[in-house]
Parts: C-alpha cells; sequence; structure tokens
C-alpha cells in the first residue's frame, strides 16, 4: 500500500470523522446505548428463578405438614403464597396469575411418615409459562429427593456432589455481559454505517466521493476507520463496566480478545455499508439493520436460546452470522480463558464471514452507483 493510497483513506476517515462529530444522533448511539443496554440486560435478565408464588391446601394441619412447607419456603425457590381450601381455588387462583403453582397435602401424609409409606402430594403448574413450569419441575425434584431422604428414609446408595466450573455461583451476569459485547458491537457498528452512508446517498454527496479518483474500496477503508474507533472505545466502556459493576472475571489472552474483536467490528461495519448501498435512505436502511443485524444477534446466535435447541435447519443458518462465533470466543476468553488455540475454528469462521461481507461491500459499491 503506497502513500497515495494512505493518504486518500485518511482524508476519506478525517471527512467521516467531521460528519461524525457534527451527529448529536450518532455520538449518543456509540456513548449511550452500550452503557444503557449492558446496565439494563446485565441486571434485568437472570436465568435463575427464584422466590417462585405458589398457594397451598394443607388437609393434614399437623406439625409434620407445616415443617413441610416450611422446608420449601426455606429452600429458597418459593414463597408460599396464601392457604387455599379446594382445587376449585387454586385453579381461580392459577388462572388469575397469583400462583404459579399449587400444592395438595393429604389428609394421612404425616401418617404415612411415621409408617414410613410414601405420601402422594399433588400439584398443580401453570403450564401457559412453559419455561417457569419447567423450572418449578426441576426444583421440585430436588426437593423430592431431599423429602424421600428426611421423612422415608429412602437414602439413595449414591450421592452427587455439584461443582460448577468457570461460574461456581451460578451468576446469570457473567453469563450474559460477556455476550452484550456481541450485541453492542453489532448495534453500534451496523446502525452507525448503514444510518450515516445512506444519509450521504440521500443529499448527493457520495456520488460527488464516488466521481473522484478515490476508489471504492479507499472509500470503504476510510468510512470504516472512524466506527472502527467508535466500536473499540464502546468495547472498552462495555468491558470497564463488566469489570467494576458485576465483577465478572478475565481469565484469557487480552490479545485474542482484542483481535477477534476487531475482526467482527470490520464483518460489523461491511455489513452495515452493505445495507446502505443496497437502502440508499435513512429509514430503509434503519429497517434492514434491525432485521439483518439486531435481531438475529438477539435470536439466533445463542445470546439467549442455546443453538442446540434449535432446528436443525436454524442451526446451520446461525453458523452465517458472525455474531453466533463472536459470542462463544468472548465468553470462552472471558470465563474459560480460552486462547486462540482454543478457538481455532470459531476464529476462522469469524474471518470467513468478515472477508466475504467486505468483498460484497466493494462489488457493489461502484456498480450501484452506475446502475443506479
Amino acid at each position: 500500500m503506497n502513500n497515495e493510497i494512505v493518504t486518500r483513506i485518511l482524508s476519506v476517515a478525517k471527512k467521516e470523522r467531521y460528519h461524525i462529530l457534527r451527529d448529536p444522533y450518532a455520538l449518543a448511539i456509540a456513548i449511550v446505548v452500550p452503557l444503557f443496554i449492558v446496565l439494563v440486560f446485565g441486571f434485568v435478565i437472570d436465568f435463575d428463578v427464584k422466590n417462585i408464588p405458589i398457594s397451598f391446601q394443607d388437609q393434614n394441619q399437623t406439625t409434620t405438614s407445616r415443617d413441610l412447607l416450611k422446608k420449601l419456603e426455606n429452600s429458597g425457590y418459593f414463597k408460599i403464597n396464601h392457604k387455599l381450601n379446594s382445587i376449585n381455588e387454586a385453579f381461580k387462583d392459577i388462572e388469575n396469575g397469583n400462583s404459579k403453582a399449587f400444592l395438595q397435602i393429604p389428609p394421612d401424609f404425616e401418617k404415612d411418615v411415621l409408617a414410613k409409606k410414601q405420601s402422594q402430594i399433588q400439584i398443580l403448574l401453570d403450564g401457559a409459562d412453559n419455561s417457569t413450569a419447567g423450572v418449578i419441575l426441576g426444583y421440585l425434584s430436588k426437593f423430592n429427593t431431599f423429602v424421600n431422604s428426611d421423612y422415608f428414609g429412602t437414602d439413595a446408595t449414591y450421592q452427587v456432589n455439584e461443582q460448577f466450573y468457570y461460574n461456581p455461583q451460578l451468576l446469570s451476569s457473567w453469563f450474559v455481559v460477556p455476550g452484550l459485547t456481541a450485541i453492542i458491537l453489532a448495534l453500534i457498528s451496523i446502525l452507525l454505517t448503514a444510518l450515516t452512508v445512506a444519509k450521504e446517498w440521500e443529499n448527493g454527496s457520495m456520488e460527488l466521493l464516488l466521481s473522484t479518483p478515490v476508489k471504492p474500496v479507499e472509500i470503504i477503508l476510510g468510512k470504516m476507520i472512524p466506527y472502527l474507533i467508535i466500536g473499540i472505545l464502546a468495547l472498552l466502556l462495555v468491558l470497564f463496566v463488566a469489570f467494576m459493576v458485576f465483577k465478572i472475571p478475565f481469565n484469557g489472552s487480552i490479545i485474542t480478545f482484542v483481535f477477534t474483536s476487531i475482526i467482527f467490528l470490520i464483518s460489523c461495519l461491511a455489513q452495515g455499508i452493505l445495507i446502505s448501498i443496497l437502502a440508499k435512505n435513512q429509514q430503509l436502511a434503519m429497517q434492514i439493520s434491525m432485521i439483518t443485524g439486531l435481531l438475529p444477534s438477539l435470536l439466533l446466535s445463542g445470546f439467549i436460546f442455546p443453538i442446540e435447541n434449535m432446528p436443525v435447519f436454524f442451526q446451520g443458518l446461525t453458523s452465517i452470522l458472525p455474531a453466533r462465533w463472536y459470542i462463544l470466543i468472548s465468553r470462552s476468553i472471558f470465563l474459560k480463558g480460552a486462547d486462540l488455540t482454543n478457538l481455532l475454528v470459531p476464529s476462522l469462521a469469524l474471518l470467513i464471514l468478515s472477508s466475504v461481507l467486505v468483498l460484497l461491500a466493494v462489488k457493489n459499491f461502484k456498480p450501484n452507483l452506475e446502475n443506479s
């Protein structure tokens, strides 16, 4: 790359910097949005369901039945709401949303306990919220093992010792915030480049720029540089919040993390420029950015929903999403201390997808002007 090419690229980058500094909307997206998203998502998204409201009917009315209810509430998973008198009341209570489950203790509960005879306790669950219902069943299965051992003496012939590596306290924020880096970088990079470049198409300045000796690839690189810097600053802001607010450890290589983050940023910037080429309109560019950038990053990248639980078609579809690979890299570096040798496959996938998006942007830049 000779000096003339570098000079032209830097000139475009300098011009783009002036556009950004004069646009308060772009600055707000670059500074306020990352901070808002990481704080809100980090505190709000919690995969640990606690204090589940349940109602009960104690047909036994003994010390043993009351002790069972007390142990259930002391587990931390459940919150005993109120006492009901019949199954019909339980249906109405669940229907009104007052409780997620109903527990009915049979009349002979204490008698069965003293006779070492297992008693049948009826549970009604709110199946409308299937995710919470599944969690309740999981909690109750653990509690059931404890109750059988405590009351009926049916100890298992084996003991399970649980140890959780990488996230000993199973904190949701440790899982969510590293994944948020992909969401934030994708949102900022794709949206900012798509809108600002589309704005130039609207006011005609892009056509003037393309009529100069500056080549399309130089324009693309020049426009990427300022937004790449903005993306890196946003990433540093997210890291600061992750370390200082959520106390998330960083066990991996900072060099590998920065390297893969830059590759991911380039892929997002190229996607934003490609969107602006196809749209040439800010409103349409924003819509396309949300549909092709933000929504797939949220729903199909593994950020919330595990990819292995998706249908086979969508599992294959996620392979063409840069966010899918970057989230895997980010979480592995943060929590597992993975290095580049452990992340060779996702890093190569990210590099290939980034190269393809840049090539598509370059290929469609000049012809788009000629065909318009």
